[in-house]
């Protein structure tokens, strides 16, 4: 990946949200300075663009329930995968309040959702680069929009799942990605969609990057819950959770187990008929929260046994 690219979402993600005070001219200079780069090296030099598929714009309704159900706000950096003329991130931009970068290999749908961004006024939050797909960096992306063929959006599961951090939103229009659970959809009656698809309803998908928890922890426990050694082994499917705790060599089945992005909660049934309820926030190789027991709070951390 040449090295303009990264810093481009980079510089993004720290243009400030609204209502805060923008970022210096300088930033924002330097930040159209690394998109006009990325536009004239749309791909790796090694290997062609990925060609997304026709371009059929994702109706107004269907735009709104996205940003709805990805609860898009001012802290989010938004990135439409096949911008198209730009709608999603405008969209979020003017009426949300996020950051967005439109990612878009057709150069005069490029230009006219940059003349869009300066004409509505949040050029300063709207980007659009002419740019592969594959070649695009998402890591400080917080929502990533998808509307292409199933083909590519399966393609984009593997990097999509890489390159995002926990917590951060994948939401999809009708080609749902292959493998992984939604968190939610829906489906909405758009009889425009009929004449560019022949079916007039859409469906939107969204997902959430879960953290990975898979496999046997060691926790430890505040002494009003219990002093002996307590064990967790978690066993994890995209963002499906459960497991057993070991309490003293003793196995007990976890109970309302949950995984959500990086948060992580269930319950375990202790001695006398009390139940114990943990919430923590997985990050790497360590889970750190708070553990509920007889309405009074404690500390509590595990690590990953390796």
């Amino acid at each position: 990946m040449e090295p303009t690219r990264r810093p481009l979402l980079r510089a993004l993600a720290a243009l400030p949200a609204l209502p805060r005070v923008h970022a210096p001219a300088a930033a924002l200079a330097a930040l159209g300075a690394r998109a006009a780069s990325a536009q004239q090296h749309p791909a790796e030099p090694d290997r062609q663009p990925v060609n997304a598929g026709p371009y059929v714009p994702s109706p107004d309704g269907v735009v709104s329930k996205m940003l709805d159900m990805a609860g898009v706000g001012p802290d989010d950096v938004l990135v439409d995968m096949g911008s198209g003329d730009g709608r999603i991130v405008l969209t979020a931009a003017k009426l949300r309040g996020a950051r967005g970068l439109g990612i878009e290999i057709d150069e005069k749908l490029v230009a006219l959702s940059v003349e869009a961004a300066r004409r509505e006024g949040v050029a300063d939050r709207a980007r659009f680069v002419r740019q592969d797909l594959f070649a695009t960096d998402v890591s400080e992306a917080t929502v990533v929009t998808l509307y292409l063929l199933p083909e590519t959006v399966n393609m984009l599961r593997e990097k999509l799942r890489r390159e995002l951090r926990p917590g951060a939103r994948v939401i999809v229009h009708d080609y749902p990605l292959a493998g992984w659970l939604p968190e939610s959809w829906q489906r909405l009656d758009e009889p425009e969609k009929k004449n560019a698809t022949g079916v007039p309803t859409a469906t939107v998908y969204l997902y959430r990057i879960p953290a990975s928890v898979h496999g046997r922890w060691q926790a430890s426990v505040p002494p009003e819950l219990t002093r002996q050694r307590v064990a967790l082994d978690l066993r994890q499917q995209w963002q499906k959770l459960d497991g057993m705790a070991s309490v003293g060599g003793r196995e007990v089945p976890l109970a309302d187990v949950a995984l959500r992005g990086e948060r992580v909660a269930f319950a375990l049934p202790m001695e006398r008929g009390r139940i114990a309820a943990f919430a923590g926030r997985a990050q790497g190789d360590a889970i750190e929260g708070t553990v509920t027991l007889d309405g009074s709070a404690f500390p509590w951390k595990a690590a990953r046994v390796r």
